[in-house]
């Protein structure tokens, strides 16, 4: 019997790993048929809620964040619109100036069988205005402008107003600029640079490239990259352009990513060389020429991956890679979805940032496929994108399963086997309006809002590690809204174990910046830019999460203390029995003197 037993408490162990990872019922409940769009705070109670589409694809709900479970869930009434047309995109943002947060939503419209023009279908874009708690959808049924694709959400005039950029239906750049009365938005066209036909799907980017905390726009065109630096005066000035990776057959959605962290935002596109994808590779462009990281898509038992690429198919039609510092060591780690062939089920791997041993084509850091990192979900997965569940800085994974006919989303914990410090920093819109009502905070407070999702902001720190090396790491806010890139509303800066304080902490935006110095780890910091232009007036405000170490120290010191109190009670109680019987044997002893 005993090796029986020995079998049986080994899978017991293995099942309990597994479903120490599954945290589906805690994070969604029973809700999980709602596909994953956009992240941002729509209460405004600094917890991060989720847009996701149901009624297959028909519907756009809001579950929103909160601190018991289930961590996500529907409000009541549902905060939810739907519409006619399937879902395409959801861009969350403040389109009216009012410090709440509305968003975008993209629906595809085939357009009337006589007409002859070349392009067989357009895009219809929708504003929902959101009340704090509430949602308008009374316009669901009336588009605000139309299009061709998909827009990238960005600020032209740095109003803290979100604009759009995209193609119009006659085939012209174009950006949508907004304004606070809720009407049609203003369209200017883009001028000054080429004309080259823009591919489609997109990976537009709106982010500081040149160092000027200025946010430019990265244009990807059918041709090449296009880089198009921001200006106060000119809005947007053509600079460059990029080649396409050389032999490439399909080219995937572009990231930015300090991958060496180096400070530096390094251009990071997943390629294939063939049709089918057999071949895959990821590759970063520096000082000029592409680099090709050599990741090993090739598995234990021989089996060769790569990027899955299945047109017309949610999640899959394009090569999509979500970022995240996974194992909170500094490096930022990739999620992305694979396939062994076009028939075969998809999977999402996490590809880890580790050091190069050899090769990397002069590259000091490469990724490697970490194939059970995502245990238990393994066959079936389409999409896997990093949230922070708990709010305590460490990153976990949403994942979506289809099984042909429907979808479905899971959560994975991401439990780290040791105590990793990190910065999670907000950059808000700063805009504020007294009409609002009062919002209840996290900790009961009342709070007005500070405004919403802002995207382009350039977010960099410096610090020294315990080995007394300097460290110097880059990120920017939002910087993708198309093709579900799902970026979130905050950066989490990973420290690995270095409990020093962050020496300097760059926050830019609108040719603007503002240091902040010895900031603490392990907190949450918002900031405020207001006013834009008087960057010594921005406001910061910072939340700490307790490390492990501290509240193992908490606890041991608690433990330590009441073990002190309880021994002292004990003494205390014997010292007053002895005295009691001191007193009993005095007052029965026979005293002579008395005789």
């Amino acid at each position: 019997m005993l090796p029986h037993f020995h079998v049986l408490w080994t899978l017991s162990m293995i099942i309990f790993h597994c479903r120490c990872s599954d945290i589906t019922n805690v994070a969604f409940g029973t809700t999980t048929d709602g596909m994953p769009a956009a992240f941002g705070d729509f209460d405004s109670d600094e917890l991060t809620d989720v847009f996701v589409l149901r009624n297959y694809g028909k519907t756009v709900e809001i579950l929103l964040g909160h601190d018991e479970e289930p961590l996500l869930r529907r409000a009541k009434p549902p905060l939810q619109c739907n519409f006619t047309n399937l879902i395409t995109s959801v861009v969350p943002g403040d389109f009216d100036g009012d410090a709440l947060m509305d968003f975008a939503v993209t629906t595809i419209e085939k357009r009337p069988t006589n007409d002859n023009s070349h392009k067989t279908s357009y895009t219809s874009l929708y504003i929902i205005w959101g009340g704090g708690t509430y949602l308008n959808c009374s316009k669901n049924d009336e588009p605000i402008l139309h299009l061709i694709g998909q827009p990238l959400a960005l600020d032209y005039n740095q109003n803290m107003i979100i604009d759009l950029f995209g193609v119009d239906v006659d085939g012209n750049r174009t950006f949508w600029v907004f304004d606070s009365h809720r009407g049609a938005p203003k369209k200017i066209s883009m001028t000054g640079g080429p004309t080259t036909e823009l591919m489609k799907p997109h990976a537009h980017a709106f982010l500081d490239i040149n160092d000027d905390y200025m946010a430019d726009i990265f244009i990807t065109t059918k041709k090449d990259f296009e880089i198009w630096y921001g200006s106060e005066s000119q809005r947007f000035v053509y600079s460059h352009t990029i080649p396409h990776p050389p032999r490439a057959k399909k080219i995937g959605q572009s990231v930015f990513l300090d991958v060496e962290l180096l400070g530096r935002m390094d251009l990071v596109t997943p390629v294939c060389y063939d049709d089918n994808c057999r071949d895959s590779a990821l590759l970063v462009y520096h000082n000029g020429t592409w680099h090709n990281l050599e990741v090993n898509f090739k598995e234990t038992n021989d089996n060769v991956w790569g990027f899955s690429l299945r047109e017309g198919r949610k999640y899959t039609n394009v090569i999509t890679l979500h970022c995240g510092d996974f194992n909170m060591d500094g490096y930022p780690d990739i999620l992305a979805t694979l396939e062994l062939s076009q028939t075969s089920d998809t999977q999402s791997f996490l590809l880890e940032n580790i050091a190069c041993e050899s090769g990397c084509d002069g590259f000091s850091r490469t990724y490697q496929v970490q194939w059970n990192a995502l245990q238990p979900f393994k066959n079936g997965t389409v999409m896997a994108v990093f949230f922070d569940f708990y709010q305590d800085g460490i990153l976990d994974v949403i994942l979506v399963e289809n099984n042909i006919t429907e979808y479905k989303t899971v959560a994975f914990k991401n439990s780290l086997d040791y105590d990793a410090n990190f910065i999670k920093l907000m950059v808000l819109t700063g805009l504020s309006n007294n009409n609002n009502h009062m919002i209840d905070g996290r900790v009961g407070k009342k709070r007005r809002t500070y405004g919403t999702n802002l995207p382009g902001p350039s977010i960099s720190y410096r610090t020294t590690t315990q080995e007394g090396n300097s460290r110097h790491a880059i990120s920017a806010q939002l910087p993708q809204s198309a093709h579900f890139s799902l970026n979130l509303p905050y950066t989490i800066f990973g420290l690995g174990r270095t409990p020093n304080f962050v020496d300097t902490l760059t926050v830019g935006l609108s040719n603007y910046s503002k240091d902040w110095t010895q900031i603490i780890p392990n907190c949450q910091m918002v900031v405020i830019p207001m006013p834009t232009s008087q960057p010594s007036k921005w406001k910061a405000q910072l939340f700490v999460t307790p490390s492990k170490v501290i509240l193992t120290s908490v606890a041991a010191l608690t433990g330590v203390c009441g073990l002190i109190t309880i021994i002292i009670g004990v003494l205390h109680w014997k010292e007053r029995q002895e005295d009691k019987r001191e007193r009993l044997q005095e007052s029965h002893r026979f005293h002579f003197d008395a005789m």
